[in-house]
């Protein structure tokens, strides 16, 4: 029975109800994730599943990073071997062209009116030779690159450079006098922009080589730490394999060590082939060839500098300390017989074989007796005898000329050439198929290796459904 609130008595507060609990931030899905994770970790089951997906991400990992790095190096072997070091023949090739016609045409000159036909020829296919090349040149060259814009420049000159030359001979056969002068200048466009822009296409060149070398031949140490750990969690992975279950082998784990092992031995012996033969390329090849075509350039640069002098007949001099004046082109001669004598002596000592040595210590002589046989042009052109320097320049073979002395040079710096090109060749060649087949052979392994970590922990886990 409810008793009536008594008279006067305070009135009863309401009831106020309890306040409910704000509910908790929900955490985020990586640290939820990391939490079953731990959880997992404190049964053997889930210990057993952490450690087969650890093992099959850094089987994994180390194949793919291996395909990677000799995917670079292999691609980049492949363009020193078929890139970069022809189209660094090529512009070399280009400035002998320009350099060679040059002086074909200087020599035609000499003759006077009646240019021999062997000489005009040798003219023509020097030109074309250096028109090929720039073409050759420009299909292996990236639009807008600075090789590509000295390219474009002298395929513009080339037609200045020959307009030139037909006026001299033109002019020559009618025995003007200017013929003399239109040949010089000429002589100008080559050797102040032709010439010059063709050593900086040649330079451009070889820098892209020594870049190619230089992608190709590091040791790949990112992939070679990953196949080390990945071997060493193997390793641990079957040591406690065995100190739970006192069992010596687990398939799977054994065949995921043997690919894993097997992808580093080949990474580890494929490169190592791989980078001696390449050095061994640049040491024995490129060196040389470099230096060859260094000795040749300089080979045509004194031949064309010899007929000038007797074009220009003192046209051109230039003062010496004290007052005392020479001739210009005479002057350069001189200066270009020292940089052949310095370049064959280094080609010489390059050289690695007698076929390599043979050609060079041919040459070295050829230029002892040009030498001589110039001082004798020289000093009848002294005497005032024109005749007989011309005779000793471009006369017969009775005459014992100096271009007698220059043909063979030019032969047997050829001859070494093509000697140290075929050296190359191998030895680049080499280089490239010590890497063959490593990246994807690296991969599949990787991909089997990690299948059978999954399947040796998956029979380890077998055991406690």
């Amino acid at each position: 029975m409810t008793h009536p609130q008594q008279v006067g008595a305070p009135p009863v507060p309401p009831t106020t109800p309890a306040p409910v609990p704000a509910p908790a931030p929900r955490r985020a899905a990586f640290a939820e994730g990391v939490d079953r994770l731990r959880a997992a970790a404190t049964t053997e089951p889930g210990r057993l599943r952490v450690i087969g997906a650890v093992l099959a991400v850094l089987v994994v990992a180390f194949g793919a990073v291996t395909a990677w790095q000799m995917t670079d190096r292999s691609n980049a072997a492949d363009d020193v071997l078929h890139s970069s070091q022809p189209l660094s023949a090529s512009a070399a090739d280009i400035y002998r062209s320009l350099a060679d016609a040059n002086t074909a045409a200087s020599s035609g000159f000499l003759t006077g009116g009646q240019e021999p036909a062997a000489t005009t020829r040798r003219y023509e296919q020097d030109i074309r030779t250096a028109a090929s090349g720039l073409v050759t040149a420009a299909a292996g060259t990236e639009a807008g690159s600075p090789a590509a814009d000295t390219i474009a420049r002298l395929n513009k000159l080339l037609p200045l450079y020959k307009g030139l030359i037909e006026r001299a001979r033109a002019n020559n056969r009618q025995g003007f006098p200017v013929g003399g002068a239109y040949l010089r200048a000429a002589n100008d466009v080559m050797q102040q922009q032709m010439l010059p822009a063709a050593q900086d296409l040649y330079t451009k060149e070889n820098q892209r080589l020594r870049s190619d070398y230089a992608d190709a031949t590091p040791y790949p140490w990112f992939a070679i730490v990953l196949g080390v750990l990945a071997l060493a969690a193997l390793g641990w992975a079957q040591r406690r394999h065995y100190l739970r279950t006192n069992r010596v082998l687990n398939r799977g784990l054994v065949a995921a060590t043997a690919a894993a092992t097997i992808v580093l031995l080949w990474l580890l012996a494929g490169h190592s082939v791989a980078r001696a033969d390449l050095d061994s390329s640049y040491a024995h090849g490129v060196r040389s060839l470099t230096v060859l075509h260094d000795a040749r350039i300089a080979s045509l640069n004194a031949r064309g500098n010899e007929n000038l002098t007797l074009v220009s007949r003192g046209a051109e001099t230039r003062k010496l300390p004290g007052g005392k004046v020479e001739d210009a082109y005479d002057y350069a001669f001189q200066q270009d017989m020292k940089t052949l004598s310095a370049t064959l002596a280094e080609a010489g000592s390059l050289a690695d074989d007698r076929a390599g040595r043979q050609p060079v210590t041919a040459a070295t002589g050829n230029m002892k007796v040009w030498r001589q046989r110039h001082a004798q042009a020289r000093a009848a052109d002294d005497d005032g005898d024109y005749q007989a320097a011309l005779d000793k320049i471009i006369g017969s073979k009775a005459d014992q000329p100096t271009g007698e002395c220059f043909d063979s040079v030019d032969a047997n710096l050829a001859k070494a050439l093509d000697h140290e090109e075929s050296e190359f060749e191998q030895a680049a060649g080499g280089g490239r198929g010590a890497m063959t087949g490593l990246p994807l052979g690296a991969a599949v392994l990787a991909v089997l290796g990690a299948a059978g970590a999954v399947l040796g922990i998956g029979r380890r886990l077998s055991e406690y459904r």
